[in-house]
C-alpha cells in the first residue's frame, strides 16, 4: 500500500545566491528522498519557497537602494533557475509573498490568539536614535552573551545556534549606521511557547529516529526552560496583523516563514493538483512529515513550528527533522560578504550537475561538518564516477553494441558468478532503500557504489572481450548479466544522479520516465535494442584545482 510522504524544506532568504552549504545542507537530501519515495510508488509532496519577508531581504534592499520586492523577485527567479539546472524536482517552490500565504498565516495567528496562545505585552525594544527607527533583530549586531562570539545577530548566534532577543547582545550596534541602540517601549504580540513545554518533550521522546544533533539541541532548550517570544515587529514589510489598531506592525518572519509549509501545500492543491482539498491527506496522522533543514534552524522546527501546530490543532506534527551540519569550502565557512563559497549557478556554468550531486552525497554532513575541496571533487569525479561507474557503463554497452548488432545478447545458462552478481545488485538495492528510508544518504550512495565496484570485478574476471573469440555464448552471458546489473545500478543511483541515470535508462533500450517502475532492478531482456552509448562523465584536468581555488574570495 502506498504511503503518503510530506517533505518540507527550509525556505532560503531571497537576498543572495545559493551556495554549496544550502544544497548539501537541505535541498539535495530532500530531493534524493523525494525521488526515492516516488520511485517506490508512494504519494509524495515536496514543497518550499523563497522567504521574502526576512530582514536579510530588507537589509539587502536598503544596501542597494531598491524595494524589498525587487530583491525578492530577483532571487526567486534565480532560485528557480538553480533548481532546474541542478535537478531539484519540486512539486511546488513558491514564495512567502503570495495572497495564499498571507491568508494562511493570518488564520494561524488568529486561531492561536483566540485559543489563548498569543497575547500582547509591552516591552523595551531596540531603537536606533540615528536612524530614528525600531530595529528588527537582524539589524542589530554584537557579541553573543552565551559563547562570546562577536558578530552575532539579534535573533540568533551562528556560532552556538542559540536564539536570543536583541537586548541580550553585548556591545550591540545598529547594523546600518553603527550607532549603539537604545531601548524604547513597544507593544508586541507573544507566542506562549512555555505552555507547550510538556507536549514538546513528549513529541521528542516519541521519535527515537531523530538525529542526535536534533535531539541534543531540542532537549537543551527544554531543559533550560522555554520562554515566550515576540512574534511581531515594528516594520512595514511583511504580513499585516489581522487585528485593528496594529497597522504599523507585521507578523515577524520566524513565526510566519514556517507556516509556509502549510500554505505551500494548500497552494499546490489549488493550483497544481486541481483539488483545493488535495493537501489534507498530507497533513493528517496517516502521513509522515519530514523537514529538511540546516542545523541553525533546528529549534524553529522542533519547538516553534510544532508549538504552532499544537496550538492550531488538527494538523500532523513533524515525523522527522533530518537536520544536517555545515558544508564548508576549503576549510572555511561560506561567506557572502567575503565572496567565499561555491555558488551553484556559477559552478554549473562550467561543470555538470551530477558530479556535484555525487560529491555532496558522498560528503553529506549528516553527523558532523564536512568540507568541500576542489582536489577531492576532481578525485571523486575521475576515480569514482569516471573510472568506476562511468567506465562500467561505457565498456559494457559499447562492447555489446558493437559486437551484438546493437541488441542485448541471448545468454546461455547463468553460472554461479553470474547469479551472484545479480543477487548482489538486488541486495544492494535493498540496502540503499533501507538507508534512504532512514535518511542516511551517505550510507545509501556508498552501498550503490560498492555494488558498481562489484560489477567491475565481475567483468574483469569474465573478460568478455577475450572470451568472445573462443566462446561467443559465454561472452554473451557475461554481458547480459552485466547489463542487468547496470540496470539495477541505474535505478538505485537515480535519486542521486538523475541526469546520467536517465541516460543509462535510455542506453539500455528503455523508453519513458525511468522513475515510473517500482524500486527494483528492471530486467533487460535479450533482444532489446540498445541505444548507442556515450561517456557519462568528463574526466577533469587537475589544473582546475588551482584555477577554482583562485576564484574563491574574489
Amino acid at each position: 500500500m502506498a504511503e503518503r510522504i510530506y517533505i518540507g524544506v527550509g525556505w532560503p532568504y531571497a537576498n543572495g545566491s545559493l551556495h554549496l552549504g544550502h544544497i548539501g545542507g537541505a535541498y539535495l537530501p530532500a530531493d534524493i528522498f523525494a525521488r526515492y519515495h516516488r520511485m517506490k510508488g508512494n504519494e509524495v509532496l515536496l514543497v518550499s519557497g523563497s522567504d521574502q519577508h526576512g530582514t536579510p531581504v530588507t537589509i539587502e534592499a536598503e544596501r542597494e537602494g531598491v524595494s524589498p520586492l525587487e530583491i525578492a523577485d530577483r532571487y526567486q527567479a534565480e532560485f528557480q533557475e538553480t533548481w532546474q539546472k541542478l535537478g531539484i524536482a519540486w512539486d511546488l517552490f513558491t514564495t512567502t509573498n503570495t495572497e495564499n500565504h498571507f491568508e494562511v498565516s493570518q488564520d494561524i495567528f488568529l486561531t492561536l490568539y483566540n485559543n489563548g496562545y498569543i497575547y500582547k505585552k509591552t516591552l523595551p525594544q531596540t531603537y536606533c536614535p540615528s536612524c530614528e527607527r525600531f530595529l528588527p533583530d537582524r539589524y542589530v549586531e554584537g557579541t553573543c552573551p552565551y559563547c562570546r562570539t562577536p558578530g552575532a545577530r539579534g535573533d540568533q548566534c551562528d556560532a552556538c545556534g542559540r536564539p536570543m532577543e536583541t537586548d541580550q547582545l553585548i556591545d550591540a550596534r545598529c547594523r546600518l549606521c553603527g550607532t549603539p541602540p537604545v531601548l524604547r517601549d513597544s507593544e508586541q504580540f507573544f507566542l506562549k511557547l512555555s505552555a507547550f513545554a510538556d507536549r514538546l518533550e513528549q513529541w521528542v521522546d516519541e521519535r527515537p529516529h531523530l538525529r542526535p544533533n536534533v535531539v541534543g539541541m531540542t532537549k537543551r532548550y527544554l531543559k533550560e526552560g522555554l520562554h515566550d517570544r515576540a512574534i511581531t515587529r515594528d516594520i512595514n514589510w511583511g504580513i499585516p496583523i489581522p487585528l485593528e489598531g496594529y497597522e504599523e506592525k507585521r507578523i515577524y518572519v520566524w513565526f510566519e516563514a514556517v507556516i509556509g509549509y502549510l500554505s505551500a501545500s494548500k497552494e499546490w492543491a489549488g493550483t497544481i493538483a486541481g483539488d483545493p482539498d488535495a493537501w489534507k491527506p498530507f497533513w493528517d496522522e496517516g502521513a509522515r512529515g519530514y523537514y529538511f533543514i540546516g542545523k541553525d534552524n533546528i529549534p524553529f522546527h522542533t519547538l516553534f513550528w510544532p508549538a504552532e501546530l499544537m496550538g492550531y490543532g488538527g494538523l500532523a506534527l513533524p515525523y522527522d527533522v533530518p537536520a544536517n551540519e555545515w558544508v564548508t569550502v576549503e576549510r572555511k565557512k561560506a561567506s557572502k560578504s567575503q565572496r567565499w563559497g561555491v555558488w551553484i549557478l556559477d559552478f554549473l556554468s562550467r561543470y555538470d550537475p551530477d558530479p556535484l550531486r555525487y560529491m555532496l552525497s558522498m560528503n553529506m554532513p549528516e553527523t558532523a561538518d564536512t568540507d568541500f575541496t576542489w582536489s577531492e571533487f576532481v578525485r571523486r569525479n575521475n576515480d569514482e564516477l569516471v573510472a568506476a561507474w562511468g567506465n562500467l557503463v561505457n565498456r559494457v554497452l559499447t562492447f555489446t553494441y558493437r559486437n551484438f548488432d546493437g541488441k542485448v545478447p541471448e545468454p546461455g545458462e547463468l553460472g554461479r558468478a553470474d547469479a551472484a552478481l545479480l543477487a548482489a545488485a538486488d541486495t544492494a538495492m535493498v540496502q540503499v532503500g533501507e538507508a534512504l528510508e532512514g535518511c542516511h544518504f551517505k550510507a545509501a550512495i556508498q552501498a550503490a557504489m560498492a555494488a558498481a565496484r562489484e560489477a567491475n570485478r565481475y567483468l574483469d574476471e569474465a573478460e568478455p572481450w577475450k572470451t568472445i573469440k573462443a566462446d561467443r555464448r559465454a561472452a554473451a552471458t557475461s554481458l547480459f548479466t552485466a547489463l542487468n546489473a547496470i540496470s539495477g545500478l541505474k535505478t538505485m543511483l537515480h535519486p542521486f544522479l538523475p541526469f546520467t541515470s536517465a541516460r543509462v535508462h535510455a542506453y539500455l533500450g528503455f523508453s519513458g520516465d525511468p522513475t515510473r517502475h517500482s524500486w527494483r532492478r528492471q530486467e533487460v531482456p535479450a533482444g532489446q535494442a540498445l541505444a548507442k552509448p556515450e561517456p557519462l562523465f568528463r574526466k577533469l584536468d587537475e589544473s582546475i584545482i588551482d584555477e577554482e581555488i583562485a576564484r574563491l574570495g574574489t
